[in-house]
């Protein structure tokens, strides 16, 4: 499967839990990273969705959240990937932003010009990329 999603994870499915309308599924990547998402109840049944299932997470660039000097564990959203800017092209309007943890995993984010210039995003400077678990689709093969 080719996807435009910038930011596309492959893993397993290390938990999920049930609910009413959405489950809450957490893959765990091989570098030991999670990423957490929620779908519909209906299609994590059609996935199969189940521990030890092979899935890949996407993320769209857009919906990626780039902040500085702040504590990811104190915010809601369920997915922060603390790291390093490790690219930057700036363009007319938009920067694309990329950011690498530890690990070597790298997340992209698509921000504003003005709040690249207000974050004083540089390469090696530290940053965290964070999304909502309701960002993410899931897919598998």
């Amino acid at each position: 499967m080719i996807t435009s999603a910038r930011n596309q994870f492959s893993g397993e499915v290390a938990q999920a839990r049930h609910g009413a309308v959405n489950d809450e599924v957490i893959l765990r990547l091989a570098g030991g990273q999670e990423i957490v998402a929620t779908v519909t109840s209906e299609s994590a049944s059609r996935l199969g969705l189940t521990a030890g299932k092979k899935a890949s997470a996407m993320v769209k660039a857009t919906s990626v959240i780039v902040m500085v000097d702040v504590d990811v564990s104190k915010v809601s959203a369920r997915n922060a990937v603390s790291g390093k800017v490790s690219d930057i092209k700036k363009g007319a309007v938009n920067t694309d932003v990329t950011i690498t943890d530890d690990t070597g995993m790298a997340i992209s984010a698509i921000i504003t010009n003005s709040s690249a210039d207000r974050l004083g995003l540089a390469v090696g400077k530290s940053a965290a990329a964070v999304f909502k678990a309701s960002s993410v689709i899931v897919a598998v093969d």
